[in-house]
């Protein structure tokens, strides 16, 4: 905009124009409908604030800023400008008596309640009155010609009066000169208006702060909420369905004796075992023992020992970490030494952990033949960093074609 503005001969040529008197007729259209709105609603409340009803009615007014606020964010982007983040907090429970006690006491709820004040009234009629009157001054001359000439009819032009086509020509030429000028200004009161909408609208500092802090402890309770399924997933598989196969086991193994041998008991006997391994295992990778008894580090190099390919282990972490994180951090590194082994072609594999300032950092690092990229929402990359996203992570993977694969994890500790 701010470019389009240093041409004004070049103005008329660009969208902005339009883009400005489009953000402004629709305020002007939005504000008095608000107006109107306010108005009723206050004149009923009053009315019938006897009956209960008229409470409702003014609640609904003290409120009624919030999606105002929601309107004017998105129609910020007429003007170029990205739409300010919501500044009000999330509520965690569920009720509207919860939504109202958030809202009440947030600042932004006031401050949208006073710009729907703003723009019902001084600003609406800002937004009207001078684009209005700055272009019905220009259209006066450029429309010159066509009074005199072909209406013949006369132009007053502030006192001014244009009856003659030599009279009417120059006019109209200083309707064009005039026209750079006031589109510029147009344009320039439209960013100032747009200006002031996102600096009352959007979230301060100290709001998006606290939106953050909120987002982050809501992420943090989600995994807790993950981890606390998946180990009552884990005691059901273990406690029921594991000891059900077990005692099964034991009944086929006596049907067996009892029988002398047979061939079906035999086939039915091996298929139980395979279940109850296939089981145990499915219980192992929930909740890894040696995770939860020993740390990252052992679980880490267990796994390594597991692979097909050689994998080495330089892990050096002082302290047990916040269980929540060091799961999300082992099925990270455990995905990724699954890509080495199914996709990479590679042989070695070199895993390094370790903390680096306030920082759990790990990186894998194999000599398979590259080309490790997040290909959809369902990749094990793109699962990887959402994983990791939970703890505020950071995940990077650089695979050029031929290799190496180098993945690197940190997160905040």
């Amino acid at each position: 905009m701010w470019r389009a503005l240093s041409r004004p001969h070049r103005l008329l040529l660009t969208a902005w124009p339009w883009r400005a008197l489009g953000y402004l007729l629709s305020g002007v259209v939005l504000g008095f409908a608000l107006l109107i709105l306010l108005v009723s609603a206050v004149g009923l409340g009053v009315l019938t604030l006897p009956v209960g009803v008229g409470a409702v009615l003014l609640v609904g007014v003290a409120f009624s800023g919030i999606p105002i606020g929601q309107v004017e964010r998105r129609r910020l982007r007429l003007m170029g400008l990205p739409e300010p983040a919501d500044p009000h907090l999330p509520v965690n429970e569920p009720g509207l008596r919860s939504w109202l006690a958030v809202r009440r006491r947030e600042p932004a709820t006031w401050r949208e309640l006073g710009y729907a004040l703003l723009m019902a009234g001084p600003l609406a009629i800002a937004d009207l009155l001078l684009p209005g009157a700055l272009l019905s001054s220009v259209a006066a001359l450029l429309s010159a010609p066509l009074v005199v000439l072909v209406l013949d009819d006369q132009v007053d032009l502030y006192g001014n009066v244009v009856d003659t086509p030599a009279e009417a020509w120059p006019a109209a030429a200083g309707g064009l000169a005039a026209l750079l000028v006031v589109l510029p200004l147009i344009v320039v009161y439209a960013a100032a208006r747009a200006a002031l909408a996102r600096l009352l609208l959007g979230a301060s500092e100290h709001e998006a702060q606290q939106a953050l802090a909120a987002a982050q402890d809501s992420r943090a309770r989600l995994a807790r909420a993950f981890d606390a399924e998946r180990r009552r997933i884990e005691r059901d598989l273990h406690d029921g369905v594991q000891q059900q196969l077990v005692a099964l086991a034991a009944t086929i193994g006596l049907a067996r004796h009892e029988a002398g041998g047979s061939a079906r008991l035999d086939t039915a006997a091996e298929q139980v075992s395979d279940a109850l391994a296939a089981l145990r295992e499915t219980v192992h990778e929930l909740d890894p023992p040696v995770l939860r008894d020993r740390g990252l580090p052992d679980a880490i190099e267990r796994v390594g020992r597991r692979s097909v390919l050689a994998v080495r282990v330089d892990a050096a972490v002082p302290d047990r970490l916040d269980p929540a994180l060091e799961r999300s951090v082992y099925f990270a590194l455990c995905e990724l030494l699954g890509n080495a082994e199914k996709h990479a072609q590679a042989t070695t594999v070199d895993v390094r952990i370790g903390v680096i300032g306030s920082a759990l950092v790990a990186e894998v690092r194999d000599d398979g033949v590259g080309g490790a990229a997040a290909t959809g929402a369902g990749s094990g990359i793109v699962g990887i960093a959402d994983r990791l996203a939970v703890h505020d992570g950071v995940f990077a993977v650089d695979s050029p074609d031929g290799g190496p694969t180098v993945a690197r994890i940190e997160v905040p500790l």
